[in-house]
């Protein structure tokens, strides 16, 4: 799944694009993509015709698009959305859901093969609807010594406290990864042992990563992940823990390994990262 710099590439591509033109038209083409806007894919395409778009914001993995009238086009791009820019008469993406018209010529195209992601409008700007959702590392309110002591606070994997997007948000399992191995942090260390100078080295970490990926277009291990021009991210070359499994540590030597974690996979150095006593699993 995109994590945040992923989104705030495509923030700002739609920045660059679409930020002061007008919606002259919609199409919606799969309904499924519009299965948040509970009033319907007729109301969604009434909504949205004639208003300009005045701008363009991220909170954590959320998109939304401002309107001139106060309401807000939210948008989340799931396992495998891409918000695309087109010129009207470019060939269709194969998993084209819904195309807004744009008033210099050119589409605002959502695309997404698994559907999970999906467009919906909010009355307010922003939308009410992600008010729950922290705010991300990058964002210049972000409070560390809060996020700190309410780490600390908490009795629980600290790689499950960084996925928490009701503690901080855009990080996924990239980020936290990578985060954990440059601490260095055992994922199941329990955030209530951690020390001040270590949670905080943490989310500067945190920052770091992402920082250095949004440079770098995010990460793209396959063609879902695009810029709004089509384009991949590199930033998968620079990983040092995720993905690496078999692979010398660039600390210390020895292999990153791979373990379940979640339904998914955590990848860290049994060295650099050794297995807690009291990890909370």
């Amino acid at each position: 799944m995109p994590e945040l710099p992923e989104v705030e590439v495509v923030r700002r591509g739609l920045d660059d694009h679409v930020v002061g033109r007008t919606i002259t038209s919609v199409e919606v083409l799969d309904s499924r993509s519009l299965r948040r806007h509970g009033a319907g894919p007729t109301d969604f395409v009434a909504r949205l015709v004639s208003r300009r778009v005045d701008g363009a914001h991220r909170r954590g993995k959320y998109l939304w698009l401002s309107l001139d009238d106060g309401s807000s086009v939210l948008m989340h791009l799931g396992m495998s959305g891409q918000a695309l820019i087109s010129d009207a008469d470019a060939p269709a993406h194969r998993h084209l859901r819904v195309v807004l018209d744009l008033d210099d010529g050119r589409q605002l195209r959502f695309a997404d093969q698994r559907i999970f992601g999906g467009m919906s409008i909010s009355e307010t700007d922003p939308p009410t609807e992600i008010a729950h959702i922290a705010l991300d590392p990058l964002d210049p309110a972000f409070d560390d010594a809060a996020f700190v002591a309410r780490l600390r606070r908490r009795q629980t994997g600290v790689k499950r406290a960084l996925l928490d997007q009701g503690l901080v948000s855009g990080v996924g399992n990239i980020y936290a990864d990578e985060a954990l191995w440059r601490t260095p942090l055992h994922y199941a260390r329990n955030t209530k042992g951690l020390r001040i100078a270590e949670a905080t080295a943490l989310i500067g970490h945190v920052r770091d990563v992402m920082t250095e990926a949004l440079q770098q277009g995010g990460t793209s291990f396959d063609a879902l992940y695009v810029n709004v021009n089509g384009q991949s991210g590199y930033f998968d070359r620079s990983l040092h823990a995720y993905g690496q499994e078999g692979r010398a540590c660039e600390r210390c030597g020895d292999m990153i390994v791979r373990e379940p974690f979640m339904n998914r996979s955590s990848y860290r150095c049994p060295t650099c990262q050794p297995r807690p006593r009291n990890g909370r699993w």
